[in-house]
């Protein structure tokens, strides 16, 4: 597709494990704050805001209602996904790409802290046949790990390495909640929670924000020269039911990722393009997304990992940020991805920059075990 929308500012929080010592409202005025001084704006010039966040991580009904003052929202259209935030950037968008507005605010928070986390993700479940009985993210994830890895001869050490690769790079970032090296035995020896996911094959419980503008080609070129262009986006929806759809099988992601590609222009993802930065809420889904993703053949995610491609100086960093291993939220994750790769093409991301990258993949899930897939492609 023609480049006719642009990110022209950026801004996240540092990711913790609790920010209870200020409010929400007062992390997400930061974040936007920021985000309209890195696009050189204020709020006088914002035509939208779309905002992403969802009530029963943040403990209230409608929790986007006490962001409006914060982000502008006052006598201006604003929209809510209640789900991922790269979800939110597609939303904003489209709302470009109609003409509905020429710059439009994207803001994604979420205090995992606040509450079960998992428990709480019960409740994404079908009420009358699978609520009762007890599945939530970590199970579902554990069913999915295990059709994976029987189905491919993936070992637990496989998905291991992805804990370490994720956290060493994760030192690099100082918005990183958790940046502490490890090794495959530590990895191994960590409770495990739910065969064959352990503690430290899943990402930590985090609290943070993340703020992205999005600018017209036109409004783009004149408030900017920094501006990174999306080249490509796609998304897709899987079956809700997990009986009725391959957990290792990934239509939705493999789908989701081909649109993105052929908008791009891009048919070979693994040489064409520089960096990707996934969202994976397990080790073993950043194996299977990439696979999925076609950066690699079924079942070659391990190796390719081994092999060091997709390692920091690989011929593909995946997660250089450190990803969701090293500390995201689920809802930010994903507008966290499309912030750390438009930081790599503006060659702003400092000591986890990526030589050269010109030509960067963002992707965002929502639902369980990958049901909801967003893809994006941007370059300068």
């Amino acid at each position: 597709m023609d480049p006719k929308v642009a990110i022209i500012g950026v801004s996240q929080t540092k990711f913790e494990p609790d920010k209870s010592y200020e409010d929400i409202p007062e992390t997400v005025f930061r974040v936007v704050k920021e985000a309209m001084e890195d696009a050189g704006i204020d709020k006088n010039d914002l035509g939208s805001i779309v905002t992403s966040s969802v009530d029963l991580w943040d403990g209230r009904t409608a929790s986007n209602q006490m962001l409006v003052d914060v982000v502008g929202s006052i006598m201006k259209p604003e929209s809510r996904v209640a789900g991922d935030g790269l979800g939110a950037a597609f939303q904003g968008m489209m709302t470009i790409l109609a003409g509905a507005s020429e710059i439009t605010l994207i803001v994604s928070q979420c205090r995992g802290s606040m509450g079960a986390h998992y428990e709480i993700s019960n409740w994404v479940f079908d009420p009358i046949y699978q609520q009762p009985l007890g599945l939530d993210y970590l199970s579902a994830g554990a069913l999915q790990a295990n059709h994976y890895m029987a189905n491919y001869g993936i070992s637990q050490e496989d998905c291991a390495r992805v804990v370490i690769k994720n956290r060493s790079d994760a030192k690099n970032n100082p918005y990183a909640q958790v940046k502490n090296e490890t090794t495959i035995e530590e990895v191994m020896n960590s409770p495990m929670w739910a065969y064959p996911i352990k503690e430290m094959d899943a990402a930590p419980i985090s609290d943070g924000a993340c703020a992205v503008v999005l600018a017209s080609g036109p409004r783009a070129e004149a408030l900017s020269n920094r501006a990174v262009w999306i080249l490509g986006i796609g998304s897709c929806l899987d079956c809700h039911y997990l009986g009725h759809r391959d957990l290792s099988g990934g239509d939705a992601l493999i789908t989701a990722s081909n649109r993105a590609y052929s908008m791009a222009g891009i048919s070979n993802p693994l040489k064409e393009l520089d960096v990707a930065e996934i969202s994976a809420a397990f080790s073993y889904q950043e194996l299977l997304w990439t696979e999925l993703m076609g950066f690699c053949d079924r079942g070659e995610g391990a190796r390719i990992l081994k092999e060091g491609l997709t390692c920091l100086r690989g011929l593909l960093p995946v997660n250089p940020s450190g990803g969701m291993m090293a500390g995201n939220p689920f809802t930010v994750a994903g507008l966290t991805r499309l912030v750390e790769a438009a930081l790599q093409v503006r060659g702003e991301a400092g000591d986890r920059q990526v030589k050269g990258a010109a030509k960067a993949l963002c992707h965002g899930t929502t639902g369980f075990c990958g049901q909801g897939q967003y893809v994006m492609i941007v370059g300068n």
